[in-house]
């Protein structure tokens, strides 16, 4: 009986410690995310022997802690997305003309697979946070 009632409370302060720690992470400032998330691909990079994106990573990490701020990532995401934005318009254009112009499949298709892969890139931009 001790065993069950041992385990009941090891489980919920496992669910508010996990509950704690998702807080903590939102209380994180984007430019604090960024720096974590640099710091783990650099990791990655080191367990897999890539010098040269270890040395690109570690700029990049210089750079965030030298400049950025909140106001600064959030604009430049804002900015990429937008112009994805009109990327994926571009694309909608060309294949609209493509299906008008005539009805060579191969061309549709391949227009249709650029249309597709901007709007996929938007998606992925816009569920990102910065």
């Amino acid at each position: 009986m001790e065993g069950k009632y041992l385990m009941k409370h090891q489980l919920l302060l496992s669910a508010v410690l996990f509950s704690l720690s998702g807080s903590l992470l939102a209380a994180e400032s984007l430019c604090q995310q960024k720096e974590h998330d640099i710091q783990r691909e650099i990791e990655m990079a080191k367990q897999h022997n890539n010098q040269r994106r270890v040395t690109g990573l570690e700029r990049a990490l210089t750079e965030v802690r030298a400049g950025c701020t909140d106001k600064k990532l959030k604009s430049a995401h804002a900015e990429r997305i937008e112009s994805q934005k009109h990327k994926v318009a571009e694309r909608e254009r060309e294949l609209q003309e493509e299906r008008q112009d005539g009805d060579d499949k191969d061309k549709i298709d391949k227009r249709k697979r650029k249309l597709e892969e901007a709007q996929h890139t938007l998606k992925k931009l816009q569920a990102e946070p910065y």
